[in-house]
């Protein structure tokens, strides 16, 4: 439609010409401070929306934080049996969980809302969103923001600072550093991913589940230690969909713990370059889709 021509034309610019790649420039921060501001003002008004209705803001956000709360309830009635898994105790296996969840907790509050694309493209309501002079993807993105997910990232933080609390940690100031990066590139990771998975549904429309094998699937995996899966596993997370940074290398680090794969020690640092890395190609994935959306003419 109308945003993927503007895409393909400015493609077929002169590359000789540097003041066409200074304008290409230029325009595309433009373009990413538009979409962001875009963003923001769609959100604002998904949460005056939700605030009119406080009670049940309340209700389900408390609703919320209790049925994730559930996942690591099942990880300590497992160490009513037992004193270690894969080697790890309760405190340690609660900072690779508090960790993965609260880095999760962000980027579906943020951007969680993309898993619905594939329902706009098979009903054709997408087309009202290409006609808007704004970036689809800020307003997929902010579509129906759901406040409630707060509760996600409230009870990671609980998780989280139990176990920092427990631990018995020889603080550094890189370890120090490494608990925010963690968390932050850990959403960043996880927000590449639920951009690729919508640029996929533009070609299989309505597949939100595959989607979410790699995003609350993914966030599953990364609750436990990795020595408690098998060796294919662990390298599937670590070099194709690279999950393992959001939380499992940098913890180790945290932990002093020694990396399944054999690793060296400064991979734990990569998180920030693994994160734009994978956004740089989700938003190939997602230009690329977006060139290639047909209308169903509805």
């Amino acid at each position: 439609m109308a945003e993927a021509e503007v895409e393909a034309g400015a493609g077929r610019r002169d590359v000789a010409d540097p003041g066409a790649w200074r304008e290409d420039a230029f325009a595309g921060r433009s373009r990413l401070l538009e979409g962001v501001r875009a963003y923001g003002l769609i959100v604002a008004m998904w949460m005056r929306s939700t605030m009119a209705y406080r009670a049940s803001f309340v209700m389900t956000t408390v609703g919320n934080f209790v049925a994730t709360a559930f996942d690591f309830v099942t990880i300590m009635l497992m160490f009513t049996h037992v004193d270690a898994l894969g080697g790890y105790t309760l405190p340690e296996i609660a900072l690779l969980y508090g960790a993965s969840a609260t880095a999760f907790g962000l980027s579906d509050l943020l951007l969680g809302s993309v898993e619905r694309l594939g329902r706009r493209v098979r009903d054709g309501t997408l087309d009202m969103l290409l006609v808007r002079p704004v970036p689809v993807l800020a307003q997929v993105a902010a579509d129906r923001f759901a406040l409630r997910r707060l509760g996600r990232i409230t009870q990671g933080l609980l998780v989280l600072g139990y176990a920092l609390v427990t631990l018995d940690i020889a603080w550094t100031p890189l370890k120090v550093v490494m608990l925010p990066l963690m968390v932050l590139s850990g959403a960043a990771v996880f927000g590449a991913v639920f951009v690729a998975g919508a640029a996929f549904q533009f070609f299989a429309q309505d597949a939100s589940e595959v989607q979410n094998a790699f995003t609350y699937g993914g966030t599953t995996v990364l609750q436990y230690p990795p020595s408690i899966f098998a060796k294919e596993l662990v390298r599937g997370v670590t070099f194709v969909v690279p999950l393992a940074f959001v939380s499992w290398l940098p913890a180790l680090y945290v932990l002093g713990r020694d990396y399944p794969l054999g690793l060296p020690g400064w991979v734990a640092f990569l998180p920030p370059v693994v994160a734009a890395l994978c956004w740089a190609l989700a938003s190939l994935a997602w230009r690329t889709g977006l060139r290639a959306y047909r209308s169903t003419g509805s």
